[in-house]
């Protein structure tokens, strides 16, 4: 069996990681889309929304090294299960509170719930894909987030209009516990797979680590002791907040800069953003997977694929010098196409770096990292708009942010190839 003959059985994993992460990103880009009728309501200034912001990235930073523990004990079936009933509960709860704190609390539950989808996607895309076919995979399901930027704000604002935006929250919300229902029937790892040949079997590790029936979690402060672990926690760390500035602010910059009124035209400007951006998650992780194929060392293959998805992201800086709109949209869209390619990337550099026992709590470790990244940001971002606001023009704080973004990529790839020069197999026994 080869790579060109993926079996049902692959794709159907492909499939649910790629729908959870869909549904995962719907819930979690509603208070950016609703930014606005949010704040009316609840009278939230910048400041306000920065801090809810960060309640959620601080209590998804928890959550990751939570629930990175928790999948690599007691699995990638039961660890998203216990993960996406959470927080569709907490989802749904955003429409039920009346005030700024109940919103604050149902928020932080849902980071810490939410942040159980990547420990336990990508295991289970360890579990079932050869090193050679992880990053493509790993692409595959994380442009669910993609997907999610182009069907939430159709979903989201529909809603909203129509039904009135606590609705939106619970409708969206509910859909987890439908794929839940898929989950849990259609899932199973290799070797308790009751169909699945041994050739497929077979491929699956034919990187020669087999999978262990019941593997022995390992500690926290092992890997923290591992320059590989630090490679993975310096890259996550540098580039999440980025990500999360796309994802939270993305349409508040385009109706305060640009004047566009993203609610009548169903948010079309992030809809063009993020289909384009899909092209980059699977884009990035099909590059590194065909350079691994072509005969390329599996770390150089990274590494070059890294670099130059750093590079596509510092045009972004010259946003600040246009007027327009559509060329505001194709640098934001180069930026987080660039983005998820890095992205699908660096996750793949985990299960490449690390045996598989220890993948979720290495991705639990470094998207904690991300996530305290992603919580201080805010405090920067909220600062410099309130700031530039009171003063009549918000616009230079957004391309001060802007500059930051162009730049943090290139630094993270400087410190990871620091740590982990040519990414070796972490020995932990």
């Amino acid at each position: 069996m080869n790579s060109t003959t993926l079996s049902k059985y692959r794709w159907r994993v492909c499939a649910l990681l790629f729908v959870a992460t869909t549904i995962n990103y719907i819930d979690r880009q509603i208070l950016g889309l609703l930014k606005t009728d949010l704040s009316t309501e609840f009278g939230w200034s910048e400041k306000d929304y920065s801090n809810l912001v960060m309640a959620f990235s601080a209590s998804y930073a928890i959550g990751l090294l939570f629930f990175g523990a928790l999948v690599d004990k007691i699995g990638s079936k039961l660890g998203y299960t216990v993960s996406v009933i959470v927080w569709s509960l907490s989802a749904m709860g955003h429409g039920l509170v009346r005030t700024t704190l109940g919103f604050g609390f149902v928020r932080s539950i849902l980071g810490i719930s939410e942040a159980g989808n990547f420990p336990a996607a990508i295991k289970a895309t360890a579990e079932w894909f050869p090193k050679k076919e992880r990053a493509l995979a790993t692409g595959i399901f994380n442009s669910g987030s993609n997907i999610a930027a182009v069907v939430g704000p159709l979903m989201v604002y529909w809603l909203a209009t129509n039904h009135g935006w606590r609705n939106a929250f619970v409708w969206t919300g509910a859909i987890g516990f439908v794929w839940l229902i898929f989950w849990w029937v259609l899932y199973e790892v290799p070797s308790r797979h009751k169909k699945i040949s041994k050739a497929e079997f077979d491929y699956i590790h034919s990187d020669q680590e087999v999978e262990e029936v019941k593997p022995q979690p390992v500690k926290w402060l092992k890997l923290l002791g591992i320059r590989q672990t630090w490679a993975f926690v310096f890259g996550k760390l540098l580039t999440d907040p980025v990500w999360w500035f796309f994802l939270f602010w993305l349409p508040g910059y385009l109706e305060s800069i640009f004047h566009i009124n993203m609610k009548s035209n169903l948010g079309l400007p992030i809809i063009i953003i993020y289909s384009i951006t899909s092209f980059g998650s699977i884009g990035g992780g099909w590059l590194s997977s065909h350079l691994i194929k072509s005969g390329w060392p599996v770390f150089k293959a990274r590494k070059v694929s890294m670099l130059i998805f750093a590079l596509c992201v510092v045009p972004i800086i010259f946003i600040q010098y246009s007027n327009n709109v559509w060329l505001a949209i194709a640098l934001i869209s180069l930026a987080t196409a660039a983005h998820q390619a890095w992205s699908a990337t660096i996750f793949t550099t985990a299960s490449d770096m690390f045996p598989k026992r220890a993948v979720s709590s290495v991705v639990g470790i470094g998207g904690m990292a991300g996530s305290i990244g992603g919580t201080l940001f805010p405090i920067v971002i909220g600062t410099m708009l309130n700031h530039y606001q009171l003063i009549g023009n918000i616009g230079v704080g957004y391309n001060i942010l802007f500059s930051i973004c162009a730049v943090a990529y290139l630094l993270a790839w400087g410190v990871m190839h620091l740590f982990a020069p040519k990414m070796e197999q972490v020995q932990l026994d």
